[in-house]
């Protein structure tokens, strides 16, 4: 392939050998590190009850915005419900159980409580299969819990009417799937000398990038980044919502990964 028809950057011959600046981002990698460890600080001299209080609300909202960032909104009663039957909180009352809000919360706590396990295929099938227990994504049939097959043609990230629409970026073909994935899963499950958050922010653009599943690449990218984090802290309580920060940030976010996938794989910009 020429290098002037190498629009995505999955197609650039190094691919995936990510490449970033250690030097630019040192000094934002230090005031990240010394913001959790503050944050660490504070809370460890919180009660049992008060931790488990700041973790409920926190895993609620994580909940709820990497739901809401694709456009779909949960019942706050029902998730902290859910997550609080699961964590064993008192919280009085509990909601009624709902079976789509208990898959999403399975999916993130899955994630975090047992973000020492290996991620494999088998458990990211399990993850897209709880965000459709019914094999449907909104009107259309998917396949659930396994890879996309490209049946209806390339996977294209598109905003716009149908008659004019903009193809913001397209994944690789379905046939480089497994290849992908195994890359992908070996890097991930292996100790290496990347920063941990530099870990975490490369683990969520790679797997957005190679986008396997039909849909819900967005929220299982996020769910790998949260297990990417619980790793590197060495804890499965989260205090605080990596998804909640990109709702709020969410052009910026759209913009960047444009960029990013469109670029070459220096991926500095990306990760501050």
């Amino acid at each position: 392939m020429k290098s002037e028809d190498k629009i995505y950057v999955w197609q650039q011959n190094d691919w995936p050998d990510w490449t970033y600046d250690h030097k630019r981002l040192a000094p934002l990698l230090a005031q990240v590190h010394m913001a959790q460890g503050h944050l660490q600080g504070r809370m460890n001299n919180l009660g049992f009850n008060l931790r488990a209080q700041a973790a409920l609300r926190i895993l609620t909202e994580d909940v709820l915005k990497t739901s809401e960032i694709e456009g779909e909104k949960l019942n706050p009663d029902l998730v902290r419900s859910s997550i609080a039957r699961r964590l064993g909180i008192d919280i009085g009352a509990l909601a009624p159980v709902d079976r789509h809000v208990e898959e999403v919360v399975d999916m993130v706590l899955d994630a975090t409580h047992e973000h020492h396990m290996p991620l494999t295929t088998e458990r990211l099938f399990g993850w897209h299969a709880a965000l459709f227990p019914t094999g449907y994504s909104s009107l259309s049939k998917i396949r659930v819990g396994q890879w996309r097959d490209d049946a209806q043609g390339p996977m294209q990230v598109v905003s716009g009417p149908i008659h004019r629409q903009k193809v913001h970026y397209e994944a690789p073909p379905a046939a480089l799937l497994n290849a992908e994935m195994v890359n992908f899963l070996t890097w991930f499950n292996l100790e290496n000398q990347d920063d941990p958050l530099v870990k975490a922010a490369l683990a969520h653009l790679w797997f957005v990038t190679v986008h396997p599943f039909e849909d819900g690449n967005g929220r299982i990218a996020r769910a790998v980044s949260d297990m990417a984090l619980a790793r590197a802290e060495k804890s499965a309580q989260r205090f605080y919502s990596l998804s909640a920060q990109i709702q709020r940030e969410r052009k910026e976010y759209y913009d960047r990964s444009e960029a990013t996938q469109k670029g070459g794989l220096d991926v500095t910009a990306w990760l501050e």
